[in-house]
C-alpha cells in the first residue's frame, strides 16, 4: 500500500506520545524514564566527565600519590536534595531522610561515610520549633551513621516557594578495600539479594498526606545502611553491585543496573519481602509495590557462591533481618528485567515513564 491508497480518516485521531522535552514536569523527578532521559539528554552533554559518567549513587575519585602517581586512596562523593512533603511522616522526617539518603548513597559504593554538608532552603513563616525538630533528628541520624555534619548553608525564600523546607546534603566517604562495586559490574550468574521489605516509605508518606482515606500502621523504613554494608565487606562477600531502591522503587533500580551492566535479570515475585499491610494498601490503591520508593532497603548483587553467606550476614544485622534472595543475573535478555509471577508466568518489569508519587525522597 502506498501513500495514495491510504484511507482517509475523519474526526479525532490518537496522537503520538508527547516527548515532554520542552518543559520540566513533576515526572522528571520521579526516578522513571522521564528523569533518565533528562539526565542523559540534557544534563550529561554539557557536564560530561569520566566521574559523572560512572552513573552510580556516588562518584569514586582516586587520590593520587604525588611520588608514584598511583592511587593512594579512593573517595566516594555524592550529593542529594530532599523535597519531601509533609516534613514529618510515620517513621521519619525530612532531616533523617537527608542524612540517611546521602549516607546510603556513599555506602552503596562500598565506602565508609565520614563527612556531610547540609544546605537549607527555608520558607518565610516556617516555625523555628519545626526547624529545631528537624535539626535534632539530623543529629541523631548522623550519630547512628557515625558521620559528622561539617559545613552548611542557609537561604530563605518568600512564603509559598519552598513547602516549608528543602535540604541538600553532600557527603564524602573512604573506600578501604579492593572490591570494585558499581552498577556496571553485575555479572551473569550473580545472585540478587534484597535487605528488607519494599514499599514502606512511599506508603507512609502518602498516608501522612491524608490521601489514603484510611489509616494504617505502616512506618517509613528510613535507616542508615553503612553498618550493614561494612558487615558484608568484612565478611569477605564478593559484592559486584549495590543500590538502594529509592525513587522508582525496586523495579526501576534493577532496570538501571541491568542497563549499566548490559545484562538481564530474573526475579521471583514470591521471594520479594513485603509487609502484608503494604501489599493490601497497594492492592486497594492500584499501586505496584515494585515501583514504590524505599529509604532503608538495599539491593546487593554478589557472586553466586557467596549468596548464602551474604544472606546470613544480612539477617544478622539490625536492618537486614528480613533479607531474601530474590533473583539472579542472566546473560539475556540484555537490559531487561523479568519476573516469575506467583502464578508461574513470566512478565517484563519495565521502567515507569513518569510520576508515581511526588516528593517522597
Amino acid at each position: 500500500m502506498n501513500a495514495e491508497n491510504l484511507p482517509e480518516f475523519e474526526g479525532p485521531m490518537c496522537p503520538l506520545p508527547l516527548p515532554h522535552s520542552e518543559q520540566i514536569l513533576l515526572g522528571h523527578g520521579s526516578g522513571g524514564k522521564l528523569m533518565h532521559d533528562l539526565i542523559s539528554q540534557v544534563f550529561m552533554p554539557p557536564l560530561h566527565n569520566p566521574f559523572l559518567a560512572q552513573c552510580d549513587d556516588a562518584s569514586v575519585i582516586p587520590i593520587l600519590d604525588e611520588l608514584s602517581a598511583t592511587p593512594s586512596v579512593r573517595l566516594a562523593f555524592s550529593t542529594d536534595s530532599h523535597v519531601v512533603t509533609p516534613l514529618f511522616f510515620p517513621g521519619g522526617d525530612i532531616g533523617k531522610l537527608a542524612v540517611c539518603g546521602t549516607v546510603n548513597d556513599l555506602a552503596m559504593m562500598g565506602a565508609t561515610p565520614r563527612y556531610l554538608t547540609a544546605g537549607f532552603i527555608l520558607e518565610e513563616g516556617l516555625e523555628v520549633e519545626v526547624l529545631t525538630r528537624v535539626l535534632h533528628s539530623m543529629r541523631q541520624a548522623a550519630e547512628e551513621a557515625r558521620v559528622l555534619i561539617v559545613a552548611g548553608d542557609t537561604k530563605v525564600v518568600e512564603k509559598g516557594k519552598a513547602d516549608g523546607m528543602y535540604i541538600n546534603t553532600a557527603g564524602i566517604g573512604v573506600i578501604e578495600h579492593n572490591l570494585y562495586i558499581s552498577g556496571n559490574n553485575a555479572q551473569p550468574g550473580d545472585v540478587i539479594l534484597l535487605s528488607g521489605t519494599i514499599g514502606n516509605h512511599g506508603i507512609a508518606v502518602l498516608e501522612a498526606r491524608q490521601e489514603l482515606g484510611f489509616s494504617s500502621h505502616i512506618q517509613s523504613d528510613i535507616a542508615p545502611l553503612n553498618t550493614l554494608v561494612e558487615a558484608l565487606i568484612h565478611g569477605g562477600i564478593r559484592i559486584h553491585a549495590m543500590r538502594d531502591p529509592t525513587r522508582g522503587g525496586l523495579a526501576t533500580t534493577l532496570n538501571e543496573i541491568a542497563a549499566q551492566s548490559k545484562v538481564g535479570m530474573l526475579i521471583h515475585e514470591e521471594q520479594i519481602p513485603i509487609q502484608p499491610e503494604v501489599a493490601s494498601v497497594c492492592e486497594m490503591l492500584g499501586f505496584d509495590p515494585l515501583y514504590i520508593a524505599n529509604e532503608g532497603v538495599m539491593i546487593t548483587i554478589v557472586a553466586k557462591d557467596d549468596a548464602p553467606a551474604a544472606l546470613e550476614v544480612m539477617r544478622a544485622s539490625k536492618y537486614g533481618t528480613q533479607a531474601a534472595i530474590i533473583g539472579e543475573v542472566l546473560e539475556t535478555p540484555v537490559e531487561r528485567v523479568l519476573m516469575k509471577t506467583a502464578y508461574g508466568s513470566t512478565r517484563v518489569v519495565d521502567t515507569p515513564s513518569g510520576e508515581i508519587l511526588p516528593r517522597i525522597c
